[in-house]
């Protein structure tokens, strides 16, 4: 029996797919990949999006329904079924993949799902990816950390005193998913002009977005698909 296959996608844009996940996705029997309601009641996929511009066959994607509420109980129910189901097929002898955006092993909520057949003694294996911070900093032209520069990665949830705590100790600062703390990032700007700040939005998609005037920065509305590096030197 094949083992089940968790393959990490990267940001958004297809070519950024590792040729080992692409190639695992080209023979794969079903791969599962998650989607979401939008506000317009539409289902929407940035994964599905990626798999269909990478040609894979169209009966071989699975979507599934992920809630985005921080309320993760329906979350890890429709994980729940993709385990189920995932590990049925493989037991059936048909090669299962399961997709994430990004890197299936960073600030991935899909890893429930590694972790529950990992426990069950059902074979597993991660393709690694790259992630978005990484991209982020190739499309800016950044060098995201230098020499002996500490690198510290936030996954939404900070304040002005932390990050003051941080560049402080020289560490260079990413914080992932923005809107959960916009107003801090607000004033974090105001209190720290002389901060080099480098924002981004859907990075490695056809509306990605790179901005460096801090005071643009300081009006802006953080969506889901954000993220900002923060550093105290220009590279």
């Amino acid at each position: 029996m094949f083992p089940v296959i968790f393959v990490s996608l990267g940001p958004g844009e297809p070519e950024l797919i590792t040729v080992k996940g692409l190639k695992a996705l080209q023979t794969a029997d079903c791969i599962f990949c998650p989607e979401t309601l939008a506000k317009d009641g539409n289902r929407v996929s940035r994964a599905a999006d990626i798999l269909l511009q990478l040609d894979i066959p169209e009966n071989t994607v699975h979507r599934f329904p992920l809630p985005m509420s921080k309320q993760r109980e329906k979350a890890l129910s429709a994980y729940d079924e993709v385990y189920m189901e995932s590990s049925t097929l493989r037991q059936q002898g048909k090669k299962v993949c399961i997709v994430a955006e990004g890197d299936a092993g960073f600030y991935s909520s899909i890893h429930y799902v590694y972790d529950k057949l990992q426990a069950d003694g059902i074979p597993v294996k991660h393709i690694p990816g790259i992630p978005a911070f990484i991209a982020a900093g190739a499309l800016g032209g950044l060098h995201v950390a230098s020499q002996e520069e500490r690198l510290t990665v936030i996954p939404g949830i900070t304040t002005t005193e932390e990050i003051e705590k941080l560049t402080s100790e020289n560490s260079a600062v990413v914080i992932m998913k923005l809107s959960r703390c916009t107003d801090e990032i607000h004033r974090c700007i105001r209190l720290h002009p002389e901060y080099r700040y480098h924002y981004f939005e859907n990075v490695g998609t056809p509306e990605e977005k790179y901005i460096n005037d801090s005071k643009r920065i300081a009006t802006i509305r953080f969506p889901y698909f954000s993220l900002l590096i923060i550093r105290t030197e220009t590279f």
